[in-house]
C-alpha cells in the first residue's frame, strides 16, 4: 500500500499562484510514477500533470501547459505542482495519485493504483 496526502490548497485570487504537496509513504517511493488529477463540482477526474519515478519525463494536459509544473524529490518521498497564473477554471479538488513505474507516464484516472484525500484550490476572480 502506498498512502498519499496533499497539502497547499486553498483560496487564491486569480493571477495568483500555489504549489500543492504529495508527501508519500508505505512503499518505495522510486517505485512509483505519480501524477496529479483535479475533479471540479459535477464533472469527471480530470488529468493534470505527470512525471516518471526519475523525474526525467514530464507531461501536462493543454489547459495547463506553460502555468503549471510538477516535480518530485524522492529523497523526501513528496511530489509537487507548482501552479502559477491561476485561473478561477482551475478551481477543483486536486488529487495525486501514483502508478507503478514500469507503465511510464499515464493520464487516465484508472491507470493509476494509489489516490490521495485531495486538497481544494478556489481561485476567485
Amino acid at each position: 500500500q502506498v498512502q498519499l496526502v496533499e497539502t497547499g490548497g486553498g483560496l487564491v485570487q486569480a493571477g495568483g499562484s500555489l504549489r500543492l504537496s504529495c508527501a508519500a509513504s508505505g512503499r518505495t517511493f522510486t517505485d512509483y510514477g505519480m501524477g496529479w488529477f483535479r475533479q471540479a463540482p459535477g464533472k469527471e477526474r480530470d488529468f493534470v500533470a505527470a512525471i516518471t519515478w526519475s523525474g526525467g519525463r514530464t507531461a501536462y494536459a493543454d489547459s495547463v501547459k506553460g502555468r503549471f509544473t510538477i516535480s518530485r524529490d524522492n529523497a523526501k518521498n513528496t511530489v509537487y505542482l507548482q501552479m502559477n497564473s491561476l485561473k478561477p477554471e482551475d478551481t477543483a479538488v486536486y488529487y495525486c495519485a501514483a502508478t507503478p513505474r514500469i507503465r511510464g507516464i499515464r493520464t487516465l484516472p484508472h491507470t493509476y493504483d494509489y489516490w490521495g484525500q485531495g486538497t481544494q484550490v478556489t481561485v476567485s476572480s
